[in-house]
């Protein structure tokens, strides 16, 4: 009985075209628009649970800093939410994306093509106990960037 000799190519090529796979799939993965989007509305909660209104300003939409100039977003925010509220900061949960064609924010602005929309939960220890706020967090691309605006439609 004779034995067929693989040629000594083969074993390295499937091996490098396994690695190639690999890598493929991570990059999808690391690269991918839900990915992008979901950072987005992770940092924007971030900078808010610190306290850096200035930096989660800078992640809203134009639609939202034209109705919220940054100072007086940030006195907003630094009023409501530790003066009203008692707290000094939050934790936070975001929910599953969801996807929505032609979406917006309000009358008389154009739709989105493409909107992600989370429930995000913010948990408050505060002077007056423990509270959950609950808000529909909606994330749009602005000129190739992920940008966060919320639902003012009646």
């Amino acid at each position: 009985m004779r034995r067929r000799r693989v040629p000594p190519i083969v074993f390295p090529a499937i091996v490098l075209l396994v690695i190639v796979l690999i890598l493929f799939g991570i990059g999808s993965w690391l690269f991918s628009s839900n990915r992008g989007v979901e950072e987005v509305v992770e940092d924007f909660y971030a900078y808010e649970a610190d306290g850096d209104f200035a930096s989660s300003w800078e992640l809203l939409h134009p639609y939202m800093q034209e109705r919220f100039p940054k100072t007086s977003y940030m006195q907003d925010r630094t009023h409501v939410f530790i003066g009203h509220f008692g707290a000094e900061t939050f934790t936070y949960t975001i929910g599953e994306a969801e996807e929505m064609e032609g979406w917006k924010m309000e009358e008389g602005r154009e739709p989105f093509e493409t909107t992600y929309k989370y429930l995000v939960t913010q948990h408050y220890q505060g002077k007056y106990g423990r509270f959950n706020f609950q808000q529909e967090v909606f994330v749009v691309e602005h000129k190739d960037e992920w940008k966060i605006v919320w639902d003012y439609n009646q």
